[in-house]
């Protein structure tokens, strides 16, 4: 065909400008790439005043010019254009910048002129004037613009991720997750820049479109707004597995306390699919930056354990505790360290005749003690002493602890450095060897209650003649340390 074609464009695009128009021709041939699976398109600048775009498909024809809408593109997710209008939208704002535009492919040879409007003499409208192809035997299409600058088609070619600096890290059904390049992260629609993000960690790539980002995708595809696709990268997100994007969200993560985090953070299923991902690596533990200020003793013996500390807010431990990763591990949280390490303990035992002599004075009213309170329990079978001892429940640094599996209460060295620590440590662990059950129980408080009651009856009786001024004052003090374990909760086990 030849002739004159009217491109009956009824609304032009005011706030188009060149650049707009160059996204439209170069995405036009991205298109054509992956529909056709022909060759990179090629975009070079021929003379002074002349830059062509090619591809190397199926060649455009005058009735592309035609459509409202490409059935071929609407059926295939990865292509950029749907609309089926954005190379009319192109050529008027072309046109209107006095920009000359030749295409050029097999079938024809097309300009753009203004002429009257068919039937309506008085109209003048934007036509595509058609001629014989000037390469008949020619692959793919060719668009030709003269007198667009320099300036214009680098701003189009920055509007692509194909011509960006930008690094996809990691691609996931939904679309895929790209380490930015400045502080600004960039929001892209099959590979076209849609919109900008100031405080955003990534930017992203949305392959996969929904229904919202559907409907806001306009003719102009500028202006999307955050509303229209922050569930689909928050798909993207949940989908990832780079343990690369979860670190660097989980170092993110530390600033979130203090208020400067990324967006991506305000969403707690991501902080928590972050974590997940971070698990899987043995040397992780999660902390709040309470239990970091409150457990330095046991943060410190994660950390020459090998442990890397991650900080998480409370809300996202709570979240965290008791689930698991991607591949079924237990979260690793402080709670889960402490019974593993519990559980890999070693107990450092000493001869009593390796004490010193100060250690064997104190250790040896342990006889008297157990009559203080009635007599020794029959399940203790003994006493034993030990350099190291294990972590309490909170991380806090443990004094003794009643062992029933082995009749044993065991005793931390230092407790022999004083008598009345010594005692009450012995009484307070005889007490869950009595009762059976753990601190901050009725069973063990009623026993501890008892045998506070006994110690303190003692303590008010009128000493005999024989009696030494100092055991007076130490049965006082002893009365004192019991009902300290009882009412203030001494670090006991």
């Amino acid at each position: 065909m030849t002739g004159k074609f009217d491109l009956n464009i009824e609304q032009i695009l005011e706030n188009w400008e060149p650049y707009h128009a160059v996204r439209e021709i170069i995405a036009n041939a991205l298109d054509e790439q992956i529909l056709s699976d022909s060759e990179e398109i090629n975009i070079y600048k021929k003379d002074k005043n002349r830059w062509c775009i090619r591809d190397f498909g199926r060649g455009l024809r005058h009735t592309h010019l035609t459509q409202n809408e490409n059935s071929e593109k609407l059926q295939h997710r990865h292509v950029i254009g749907k609309f089926g209008i954005g190379l009319k939208d192109a050529l008027a704002t072309l046109n209107r910048h006095n920009i000359d535009v030749l295409i050029q492919s097999r079938y024809a040879d097309i300009t753009l002129t203004m002429s009257h409007k068919q039937d309506f003499e008085e109209i003048i409208t934007l036509h595509a004037d058609i001629s014989e192809p000037s390469h008949p035997f020619m692959k793919g299409t060719e668009f030709t613009l003269s007198g667009i600058e320099d300036d214009e088609i680098q701003k189009a070619k920055n509007l692509f991720l194909k011509f960006s600096d930008e690094k996809v890290i990691q691609t996931t059904r939904y679309g895929e997750i790209i380490q930015k390049t400045s502080h600004r992260a960039n929001i892209y629609i099959n590979g076209v820049r849609v919109a900008t993000e100031e405080n955003f960690l990534f930017s992203y790539n949305i392959t996969e479109l929904n229904s919202s980002i559907k409907k806001a995708l306009n003719r102009e595809r500028t202006n999307v707004g955050r509303s229209a696709y922050a569930q689909r990268i928050k798909s993207i997100l949940l989908s990832c597995s780079d343990t690369k994007v979860a670190r660097l969200l989980s170092d993110d993560l530390q600033n979130y306390s203090l208020g400067y985090h990324h967006d991506e953070l305000n969403w707690l299923d991501v902080q928590e699919h972050a974590v997940k991902i971070l698990n899987q690596q043995q040397d992780i533990l999660f902390a709040t930056p309470q239990e970091v200020q409150q457990r330095p003793s046991l943060i410190d013996d994660a950390t020459n354990e090998g442990y890397t500390i991650v900080t998480v807010p409370e809300r996202l431990k709570e979240r965290i505790h008791e689930t698991t990763d991607l591949q079924g591990n237990s979260i690793n949280d402080l709670s889960n360290f402490i019974t593993s390490y519990n559980e890999s303990f070693s107990f450092h035992f000493i001869d009593i005749e390796d004490l010193t002599p100060k250690e064997r004075e104190v250790y040896a009213h342990t006889e008297q003690l157990f009559r203080l309170i009635g007599g020794k329990p029959s399940n203790i079978r003994e006493i034993v002493i030990s350099e190291t001892m294990r972590p309490g429940q909170w991380g806090e640094n443990i004094q003794g602890l009643w062992d029933e599996a082995n009749g044993q209460i065991i005793l931390h060295r230092p407790v022999l450095q004083n008598l009345e620590i010594f005692a009450g440590v012995l009484l307070h662990e005889a007490a869950h060897a009595k009762s059976g059950y753990g601190d901050v129980s009725r069973e063990f408080e009623s026993e501890l209650t008892r045998m506070l009651g006994t110690v303190s009856q003692k303590a008010l009786q009128k000493p005999s003649p024989e009696q030494q001024p100092e055991t007076t004052t130490f049965m006082q003090k002893l009365k004192t340390k019991l009902y300290n374990s009882f009412f203030i909760k001494i670090p006991f086990l």
